[in-house]
Parts: structure tokens; sequence; C-alpha cells
């Protein structure tokens, strides 16, 4: 019996590459857990699922080993990386620090306009049902906020880490009461930003940031207390 596809086929793009596409393709299923953590990764069934050559989907594998979604096992073939609680831990660690700075720095350089779009961003979080497009607004919210900061090597840090926290966002924000209370501290946030408080701006991020591992971390534990029931 033939195995049910689980990765579309890949509809080009001309403003970009075959590979890139194949690359944003597999990674997104190993954030949504369409490919589960220690799963086996064939060139051969990936490329006939997506109706590409096996060259791009080797460029894509290697590109995932680099930024940790993917594990080269000796003899074995490629893997779906697993997540460890220090895995988590060790993540949101850093971006507790790189959303501090960001937020410092942009106390000092966000424009007005910059501002009325992390309002928007807030009321669009309040009005939304779908944790789909929660977790895009939010995103959105803290993309501006690194934009504003006018750091490039800071924003270019923060890309590589957003690629790892996209496994970790979804699980956060579905949590019963979080959307909610992370609307509230992105409400504090904008605000000590019209300050231009940058203190206060800096604590608050890295604050948020903790809060929404200790949400994580609930969450893994109550996946593995319902496994031992």
């Amino acid at each position: 019996m033939n195995k049910q596809p689980r990765l579309s086929l890949i509809q080009l793009d001309n403003y970009k590459p075959l590979r890139e596409t194949v690359f944003e393709a597999v990674r997104d299923a190993i954030i949504s857990g369409v490919l589960s953590p220690g799963e086996r990764l064939m060139e051969v069934q990936l490329a006939e699922e997506m109706g590409v050559s096996r060259t791009p989907v080797r460029e894509a594998i290697r590109k995932l080993e680099t930024e940790g979604f993917i594990a080269m096992m000796p003899h074995k073939g490629a893997y779906v990386a697993g997540i460890s609680a220090k895995d988590i831990l060790d993540v949101f660690e850093v971006r507790a620090a790189l959303e501090a700075l960001a937020a410092r720095l942009a106390a000092a350089r966000i424009t007005e306009e910059e501002l009325d779009k992390l309002r928007g961003a807030i009321t669009k979080t309040d009005n939304m049902q779908n944790i789909e497009a929660v977790v895009a607004s939010d995103t959105g919210f803290h993309n501006i906020i690194y934009q504003a900061s006018r750091n490039e090597k800071l924003m270019q840090f923060i890309a590589h880490l957003k690629e790892q926290m996209k496994r970790f966002r979804t699980t956060s924000l579905a949590m019963p009461g979080r959307t909610e209370i992370a609307s509230q501290e992105h409400e504090q946030i904008m605000k000590a930003l019209a300050d231009r408080n940058a203190d206060l701006a800096a604590d608050l991020s890295r604050q948020h940031i903790e809060k929404a591992e200790n949400s994580v971390m609930q969450a893994i534990k109550k996946v593995k207390e319902f496994k031992n029931e």
C-alpha cells in the first residue's frame, strides 16, 4: 500500500529559485508537524511528492541541516531533528536578549508610522479567533520592532532565530488565555516605545518572551502527562 503524500506539488515562482521554494516547503512541513521529529527523510520520496528533481531537495536538506531542522546520521541519512527541553530553553534565552535589545534601540528610532502599525497589529490580534492568523499578526508586531531598531546585523541574527521560533510560537499562543495576555503585553511594549522609554521597553520585551517560554513548557508538560495517562 502506497503512502499518502503529505507534501503538496511545488508551484513555480518566477521570482524565487526552485531550491528556495523547496527549502521553504520542507521547512514549513517540519514546523507544522507534517514531518515529525525523528522521521527519516528520503530524497526520492520528497522529490516525487513535490514534483521536482532530487537536486533541489538535496540542497534544501543541506540548508535545513545548517539551520538545525534536520540531523544527518552517519550511514543512515537525514532525519527531522528532535526538540529537547534544553533546545527550547536555549532558543528562548537568546531570543529574550535579542528582543530586549531590539526594543531598546527601537525606543529611540521608531517612527510615528511604525507606532501606528504596531497599534494596528494589536487591534488585529484582539479580533482574531484563528490561531494561524493570530500567529501571523504576532509575528508582524515583532517584525515592526526589529525593523525600527535600524540595526541590520541584529535583524540578521533574529531572522535566523525566527525560523527556530516558528516551531514554538503556535504552541505558545494556542495555550488557553495566552493570546489575550500576549496582546496586553504588546500594548504595554507599544506604549513604552511611544514614550521613548528604552529601559522599560527592553524589560517588557524580555518578560514577554519569558512568559511565552513558560507557555511552551506548560504545553509540553501537558502533552507528556496526557501520554502517561
